[in-house]
């Protein structure tokens, strides 16, 4: 290991990160770029083969998994096995995301050519809104002796919800009609019924009138501020370092544009996926409230973080297992409607 391995720098409070000044800059120019990278390939529209798709999702589980061999090599095992759980759950909630983005680009009716820049929109859009709620969540940490309690009830609430739909047995569907954010673009501007390929806004009749593309772009973006209401507090369960809980973000979206075309056919069986999230939530928040109680009360035991990864894999194993037990014999299609959250 280097010499400066977990030379930890102060946050201006009680958190500690590993991110130095440089860190932070490099990495995000690399997010930045990454991303410039994925709007020139999908600059033209195009319909995603299984071969490219496989490609790009090979690069974007590689590169997460490298950055963990370097963080664990330079900042010592612990700081490896928090991002590596970090992002573990990152990516797992992320698949719930994809439900979403499935369902949104069923009921827009998104060509086929289109759907990747759809998905692109929609990822960086969720990486801004989770850049400040990192920064908001590392604030509140700072300052609120009582945020990982507030943090705790969030995600403890947030299980109790998705198990409650769950359990629910009925499908639930994506309206757009009643979606607010489209609602209130609507009453703002004209619609075309058509898309005019990757234009998000025309000129009809001397007046400047949006695009399907564009009520789809924004009815994924307000999907992504419930998503990272939900993310960021997880995350912040694993590790306080906010350097990590950003990284861990980043590399579980920036995969989320090809992945969603390897598991398309495969998103629809995962029937019990809501329930493991739902464990994984209330686990964390479990994890965090006894880490609050234990600031106040040294006697309260607290979870360790390989514990913590243990339970996370596990979890997911078996609802993954069980998922495809019980659609062995169901046709591939959208089984699963997520309900509109809004």
């Amino acid at each position: 290991m280097s010499e400066m391995s977990y030379a930890a720098a102060s946050t201006g409070g009680g958190l500690t990160s590993i991110g130095t000044p440089t860190m932070w800059a490099v990495t995000i120019a690399g997010v930045i770029a990454l991303l410039a990278l994925d709007f020139l390939v999908t600059r033209k529209p195009h319909e995603v083969s299984m071969r490219e798709a496989l490609g790009w999702s090979a690069f974007y589980v590689a590169l997460p998994l490298a950055f963990a061999v370097w963080i664990w090599w330079d900042f010592g095992s612990q700081q490896g096995l928090e991002y590596l759980t970090g992002y573990l759950v990152e990516k797992s909630l992320s698949v719930d995301n994809l439900f979403v983005f499935m369902l949104l680009l069923a009921a827009f009716a998104v060509p086929g050519a289109l759907a990747q820049r759809v998905l692109l929109f929609g990822i960086t859009g969720a990486l801004v809104l989770r850049a400040i709620f990192i920064a908001l969540g590392a604030a509140a940490l700072q300052t609120l002796d009582f945020a990982f309690l507030i943090f705790s009830i969030i995600l403890i609430l947030t299980a109790i919800k998705l198990l409650r739909d769950a359990l629910s047995g009925h499908e639930q569907e994506v309206d757009i009609s009643k979606m607010r954010s489209v609602r209130l673009l609507r009453r703002i501007m004209p619609v075309t019924n058509e898309y005019h390929g990757t234009k998000m806004v025309i000129r009809l009749d001397g007046k400047r009138t949006l695009t399907p593309l564009a009520l789809v772009v924004v009815a994924v973006f307000a999907t992504d501020i419930v998503f990272a209401v939900d993310s960021v507090p997880a995350v912040y369960g694993i590790t306080e370092d906010p350097y990590l809980v950003f990284a861990t973000n980043a590399f579980a979206l920036l995969g989320l544009r090809a992945l969603y075309f390897v598991l398309h056919a495969a998103l629809s069986r995962l029937v019990h996926l809501s329930y493991g999230l739902a464990v994984i939530l209330a686990f964390i928040g479990v994890k965090l409230g006894l880490h609050w109680a234990h600031g106040i009360w040294a006697g309260v035991p607290e979870i360790p973080t390989l514990v913590s990864l243990g339970v996370i894999v596990g979890v997911l194993t078996i609802v993954t297992i069980t998922s495809l037990r019980a659609t062995r014999n169901v046709e591939p299609g959208p089984t699963e409607v997520v309900k509109e959250r809004l």
